[in-house]
C-alpha cells in the first residue's frame, strides 16, 4: 500500500517549506489540536497558496506552481485553479457536462465562439480545456483558427512553437500524432493550428476534419475547438456544425449585442446546439 505523503512532506520536497519550519508547525499543530494547514497559517510560515498547492498534490489534481513557466501565466487554470476565475471556469464546466456532454455518449466535441476578435475566445478555450483535464477527461484541444496570428493562437498560449498542426491534417500531410501532450497536467493534448494556409474555409469543409474528429472521439471523452471570430469569417460556422454543439463568448464593454444574437441565430439555423455562454469580464 502506498503510504500518503503528508502537507510537510510535498512542502518540504518541493522547496517552500524547510524542515525546521515543518518542525514548528507541527509543535504548534500539537499544542493548538488543529490542522497542519491552519497551524501553519497562523505562525505565517505558509501562505493560502502553498497550502492548496499540497493539498493539490494529495488529490492528483493537476496544477502548476508560479515558478513553473511551461505554459503562458494566462492560463489561470493551471496556476491558480482556487481562485475566482478558476471557480468561474469550474462552473461553466459543469453547465457543459449537465447540458451536452452527459446527455448522450456521442456529445464529445464543442466549439467555443464568438463573434468578433479580442473577446476572450481563445481564453476560455485553452482554460476550459484545463479543468476538463482536471476532472479526469482525456481532453483534446484543437485550435482551429487558422487565420490567428501567432501571438494569438493556442501554440503561443501552451508554449508549443511551430509545428505541424490542424491545417497539415487537412491537407493529408499530417494525422492525430501531431498532437501535443502538455507537460504537469495529465490527460491534455493540444492540436495547433499549423501552418496558415491561403483556404482556411475550404480546408475546415472538407471530409478530412470530420474524419478527424471521429478517429479523435475515440481516444479522447471531451474535444474542445477554438474558432475564429464568427462575424469576420464563415469558418466559426463551419466548424461549429462539425462539432454539432457551441459555446458562445462575449466579453463585458466590447462586444455588440447584435453582433451576438446575429450568430446565435446563424448557428442554430445551422442545426449546431447553443449549450450556453459566457460573459467574459476579464
Amino acid at each position: 500500500m502506498n503510504q500518503v505523503r503528508t502537507i510537510g512532506d510535498i512542502l518540504v520536497a518541493t522547496g517552500r517549506l524547510s524542515q525546521d519550519d515543518a518542525a514548528r508547525i507541527v509543535e504548534r499543530q500539537h499544542a493548538d489540536k488543529v490542522q497542519f494547514g491552519d497551524a501553519a497559517l497562523a505562525l505565517k510560515v505558509l501562505t493560502k497558496d502553498d497550502i492548496d498547492f499540497a493539498l493539490s498534490k494529495q488529490f492528483d489534481y493537476a496544477y502548476l506552481s508560479d515558478q513553473d513557466d511551461s505554459v503562458s501565466h494566462e492560463l489561470v487554470a493551471a496556476y491558480k485553479p482556487f481562485s475566482r476565475v478558476g471557480e468561474n471556469l469550474r462552473a461553466v464546466r459543469s453547465q457543459l457536462m449537465l447540458r451536452w456532454f452527459n446527455t448522450d455518449p456521442a456529445h464529445k466535441v464543442i466549439a467555443i465562439v464568438s463573434p468578433g476578435s479580442g473577446e476572450g475566445r481563445s481564453f476560455i478555450a485553452a482554460n476550459l480545456a484545463i479543468v476538463f483535464a482536471q476532472q479526469g477527461e482525456r481532453t483534446l484541444l484543437i485550435d482551429a483558427d487558422l487565420r490567428a496570428k501567432p501571438a494569438r493562437a493556442q501554440n503561443a498560449l501552451f508554449k508549443l512553437g511551430k509545428s505541424a498542426g490542424l491545417s497539415g491534417i487537412l491537407a493529408n500531410r499530417a494525422g492525430l500524432e501531431v498532437a501535443q501532450l502538455v507537460p504537469g497536467l495529465p490527460g491534455l493534448a493540444v492540436l495547433p493550428a499549423g501552418a496558415t494556409p491561403p483556404n482556411p474555409q475550404e480546408l475546415l469543409g472538407r471530409p478530412a476534419f470530420g474524419d478527424l474528429l471521429r478517429i479523435a472521439s475515440q481516444q479522447f471523452d471531451v474535444i474542445i475547438i477554438d474558432t475564429p471570430a464568427g462575424t469576420e469569417f464563415a469558418d466559426a460556422e463551419v466548424t461549429a456544425a462539425r462539432a454539432g454543439a457551441a459555446l458562445l463568448v462575449a466579453r463585458k464593454n466590447k462586444s455588440l449585442v447584435p453582433q451576438a444574437n446575429q450568430l446565435a441565430r446563424r448557428l442554430q439555423d445551422s442545426g449546431v446546439a447553443l449549450v450556453g455562454s459566457v460573459l467574459n469580464d476579464a
